[in-house]
């Protein structure tokens, strides 16, 4: 059984510009996830699907596990749907259970990547994939002012409320036949949700989530 890590990166960013490659507590930010990636025995190899030269010396100057994959010229672009680019990781690679991340969770832990890893390999007849969520239970509405988890007229405290969970994008576990038969999606037919912390979930998409993301880093040993 061979289980590849994919971490797709494109060199443009649009909202924290550069930022793949932008200094993160003295190193570029997605070495800290490369990083911790490579720790995980389970994983064999960690291809980098990138349109980047710059991307792709440094990855390689990090972790032996590394496959550079060059991004096709159809493939490039703020609005490539991330399906396609796995389904052509998929298709260059000989892998038969996948993990993709992103390097925009640097506070995602080594060890949950393992654990999460376990749980699928000893449930794989039970889930086809896996992905991470953040579990909230507050007060929620939609856009027309329609209470969504809770009754105003009630007021039950937040942690009696029946909890929504949110897809954060941290990881995504799958095979290559789930992916395949399942109209080349990560998230299968009979997922499981993995249920993370909230911090170890931040996301970096602006430029203040860059910021919190590095002093929690560079603060909590546990995110490093």
């Amino acid at each position: 059984m061979k289980i590849i890590a994919l971490l797709p990166m494109k060199g443009h960013s649009e909202r924290v510009p550069n930022k793949n490659l932008r200094n993160f507590n003295s190193s570029p930010l997605f070495h800290i996830i490369l990083k911790k990636l490579d720790k995980v025995d389970l994983i064999d190899e960690i291809i980098i699907n990138t349109d980047s030269n710059d991307i792709a010396k440094s990855a390689l100057k990090v972790s032996q596990k590394v496959k550079i994959i060059s991004r096709p010229k159809e493939l490039c672009g703020d609005f490539v749907p991330m399906n396609d680019i796995i389904d052509y990781d998929i298709s260059n690679s000989d892998g038969d259970i996948y993990i993709q991340t992103h390097s925009t969770n640097p506070l995602l832990k080594t060890n949950t990547l393992e654990r999460a890893l376990k749980f699928f390999i000893d449930c794989e007849d039970k889930y086809d994939s896996i992905f991470s969520v953040t579990k909230h239970q507050s007060r929620f509405y939609d856009d027309k002012l329609n209470a969504v988890n809770h009754n105003p007229k009630e007021l039950l405290r937040t942690q009696d409320l029946p909890p929504l969970f949110e897809e954060n994008s941290c990881f995504y576990i799958f095979t290559k036949n789930s992916f395949i038969n399942n109209s080349k999606k990560r998230i299968g037919l009979n997922p499981y949700i993995y249920t993370m912390e909230k911090l170890e979930s931040v996301d970096i998409d602006e430029q203040e989530d860059f910021i919190l993301a590095e002093l929690l880093h560079k603060n909590f040993p546990e995110y490093q």
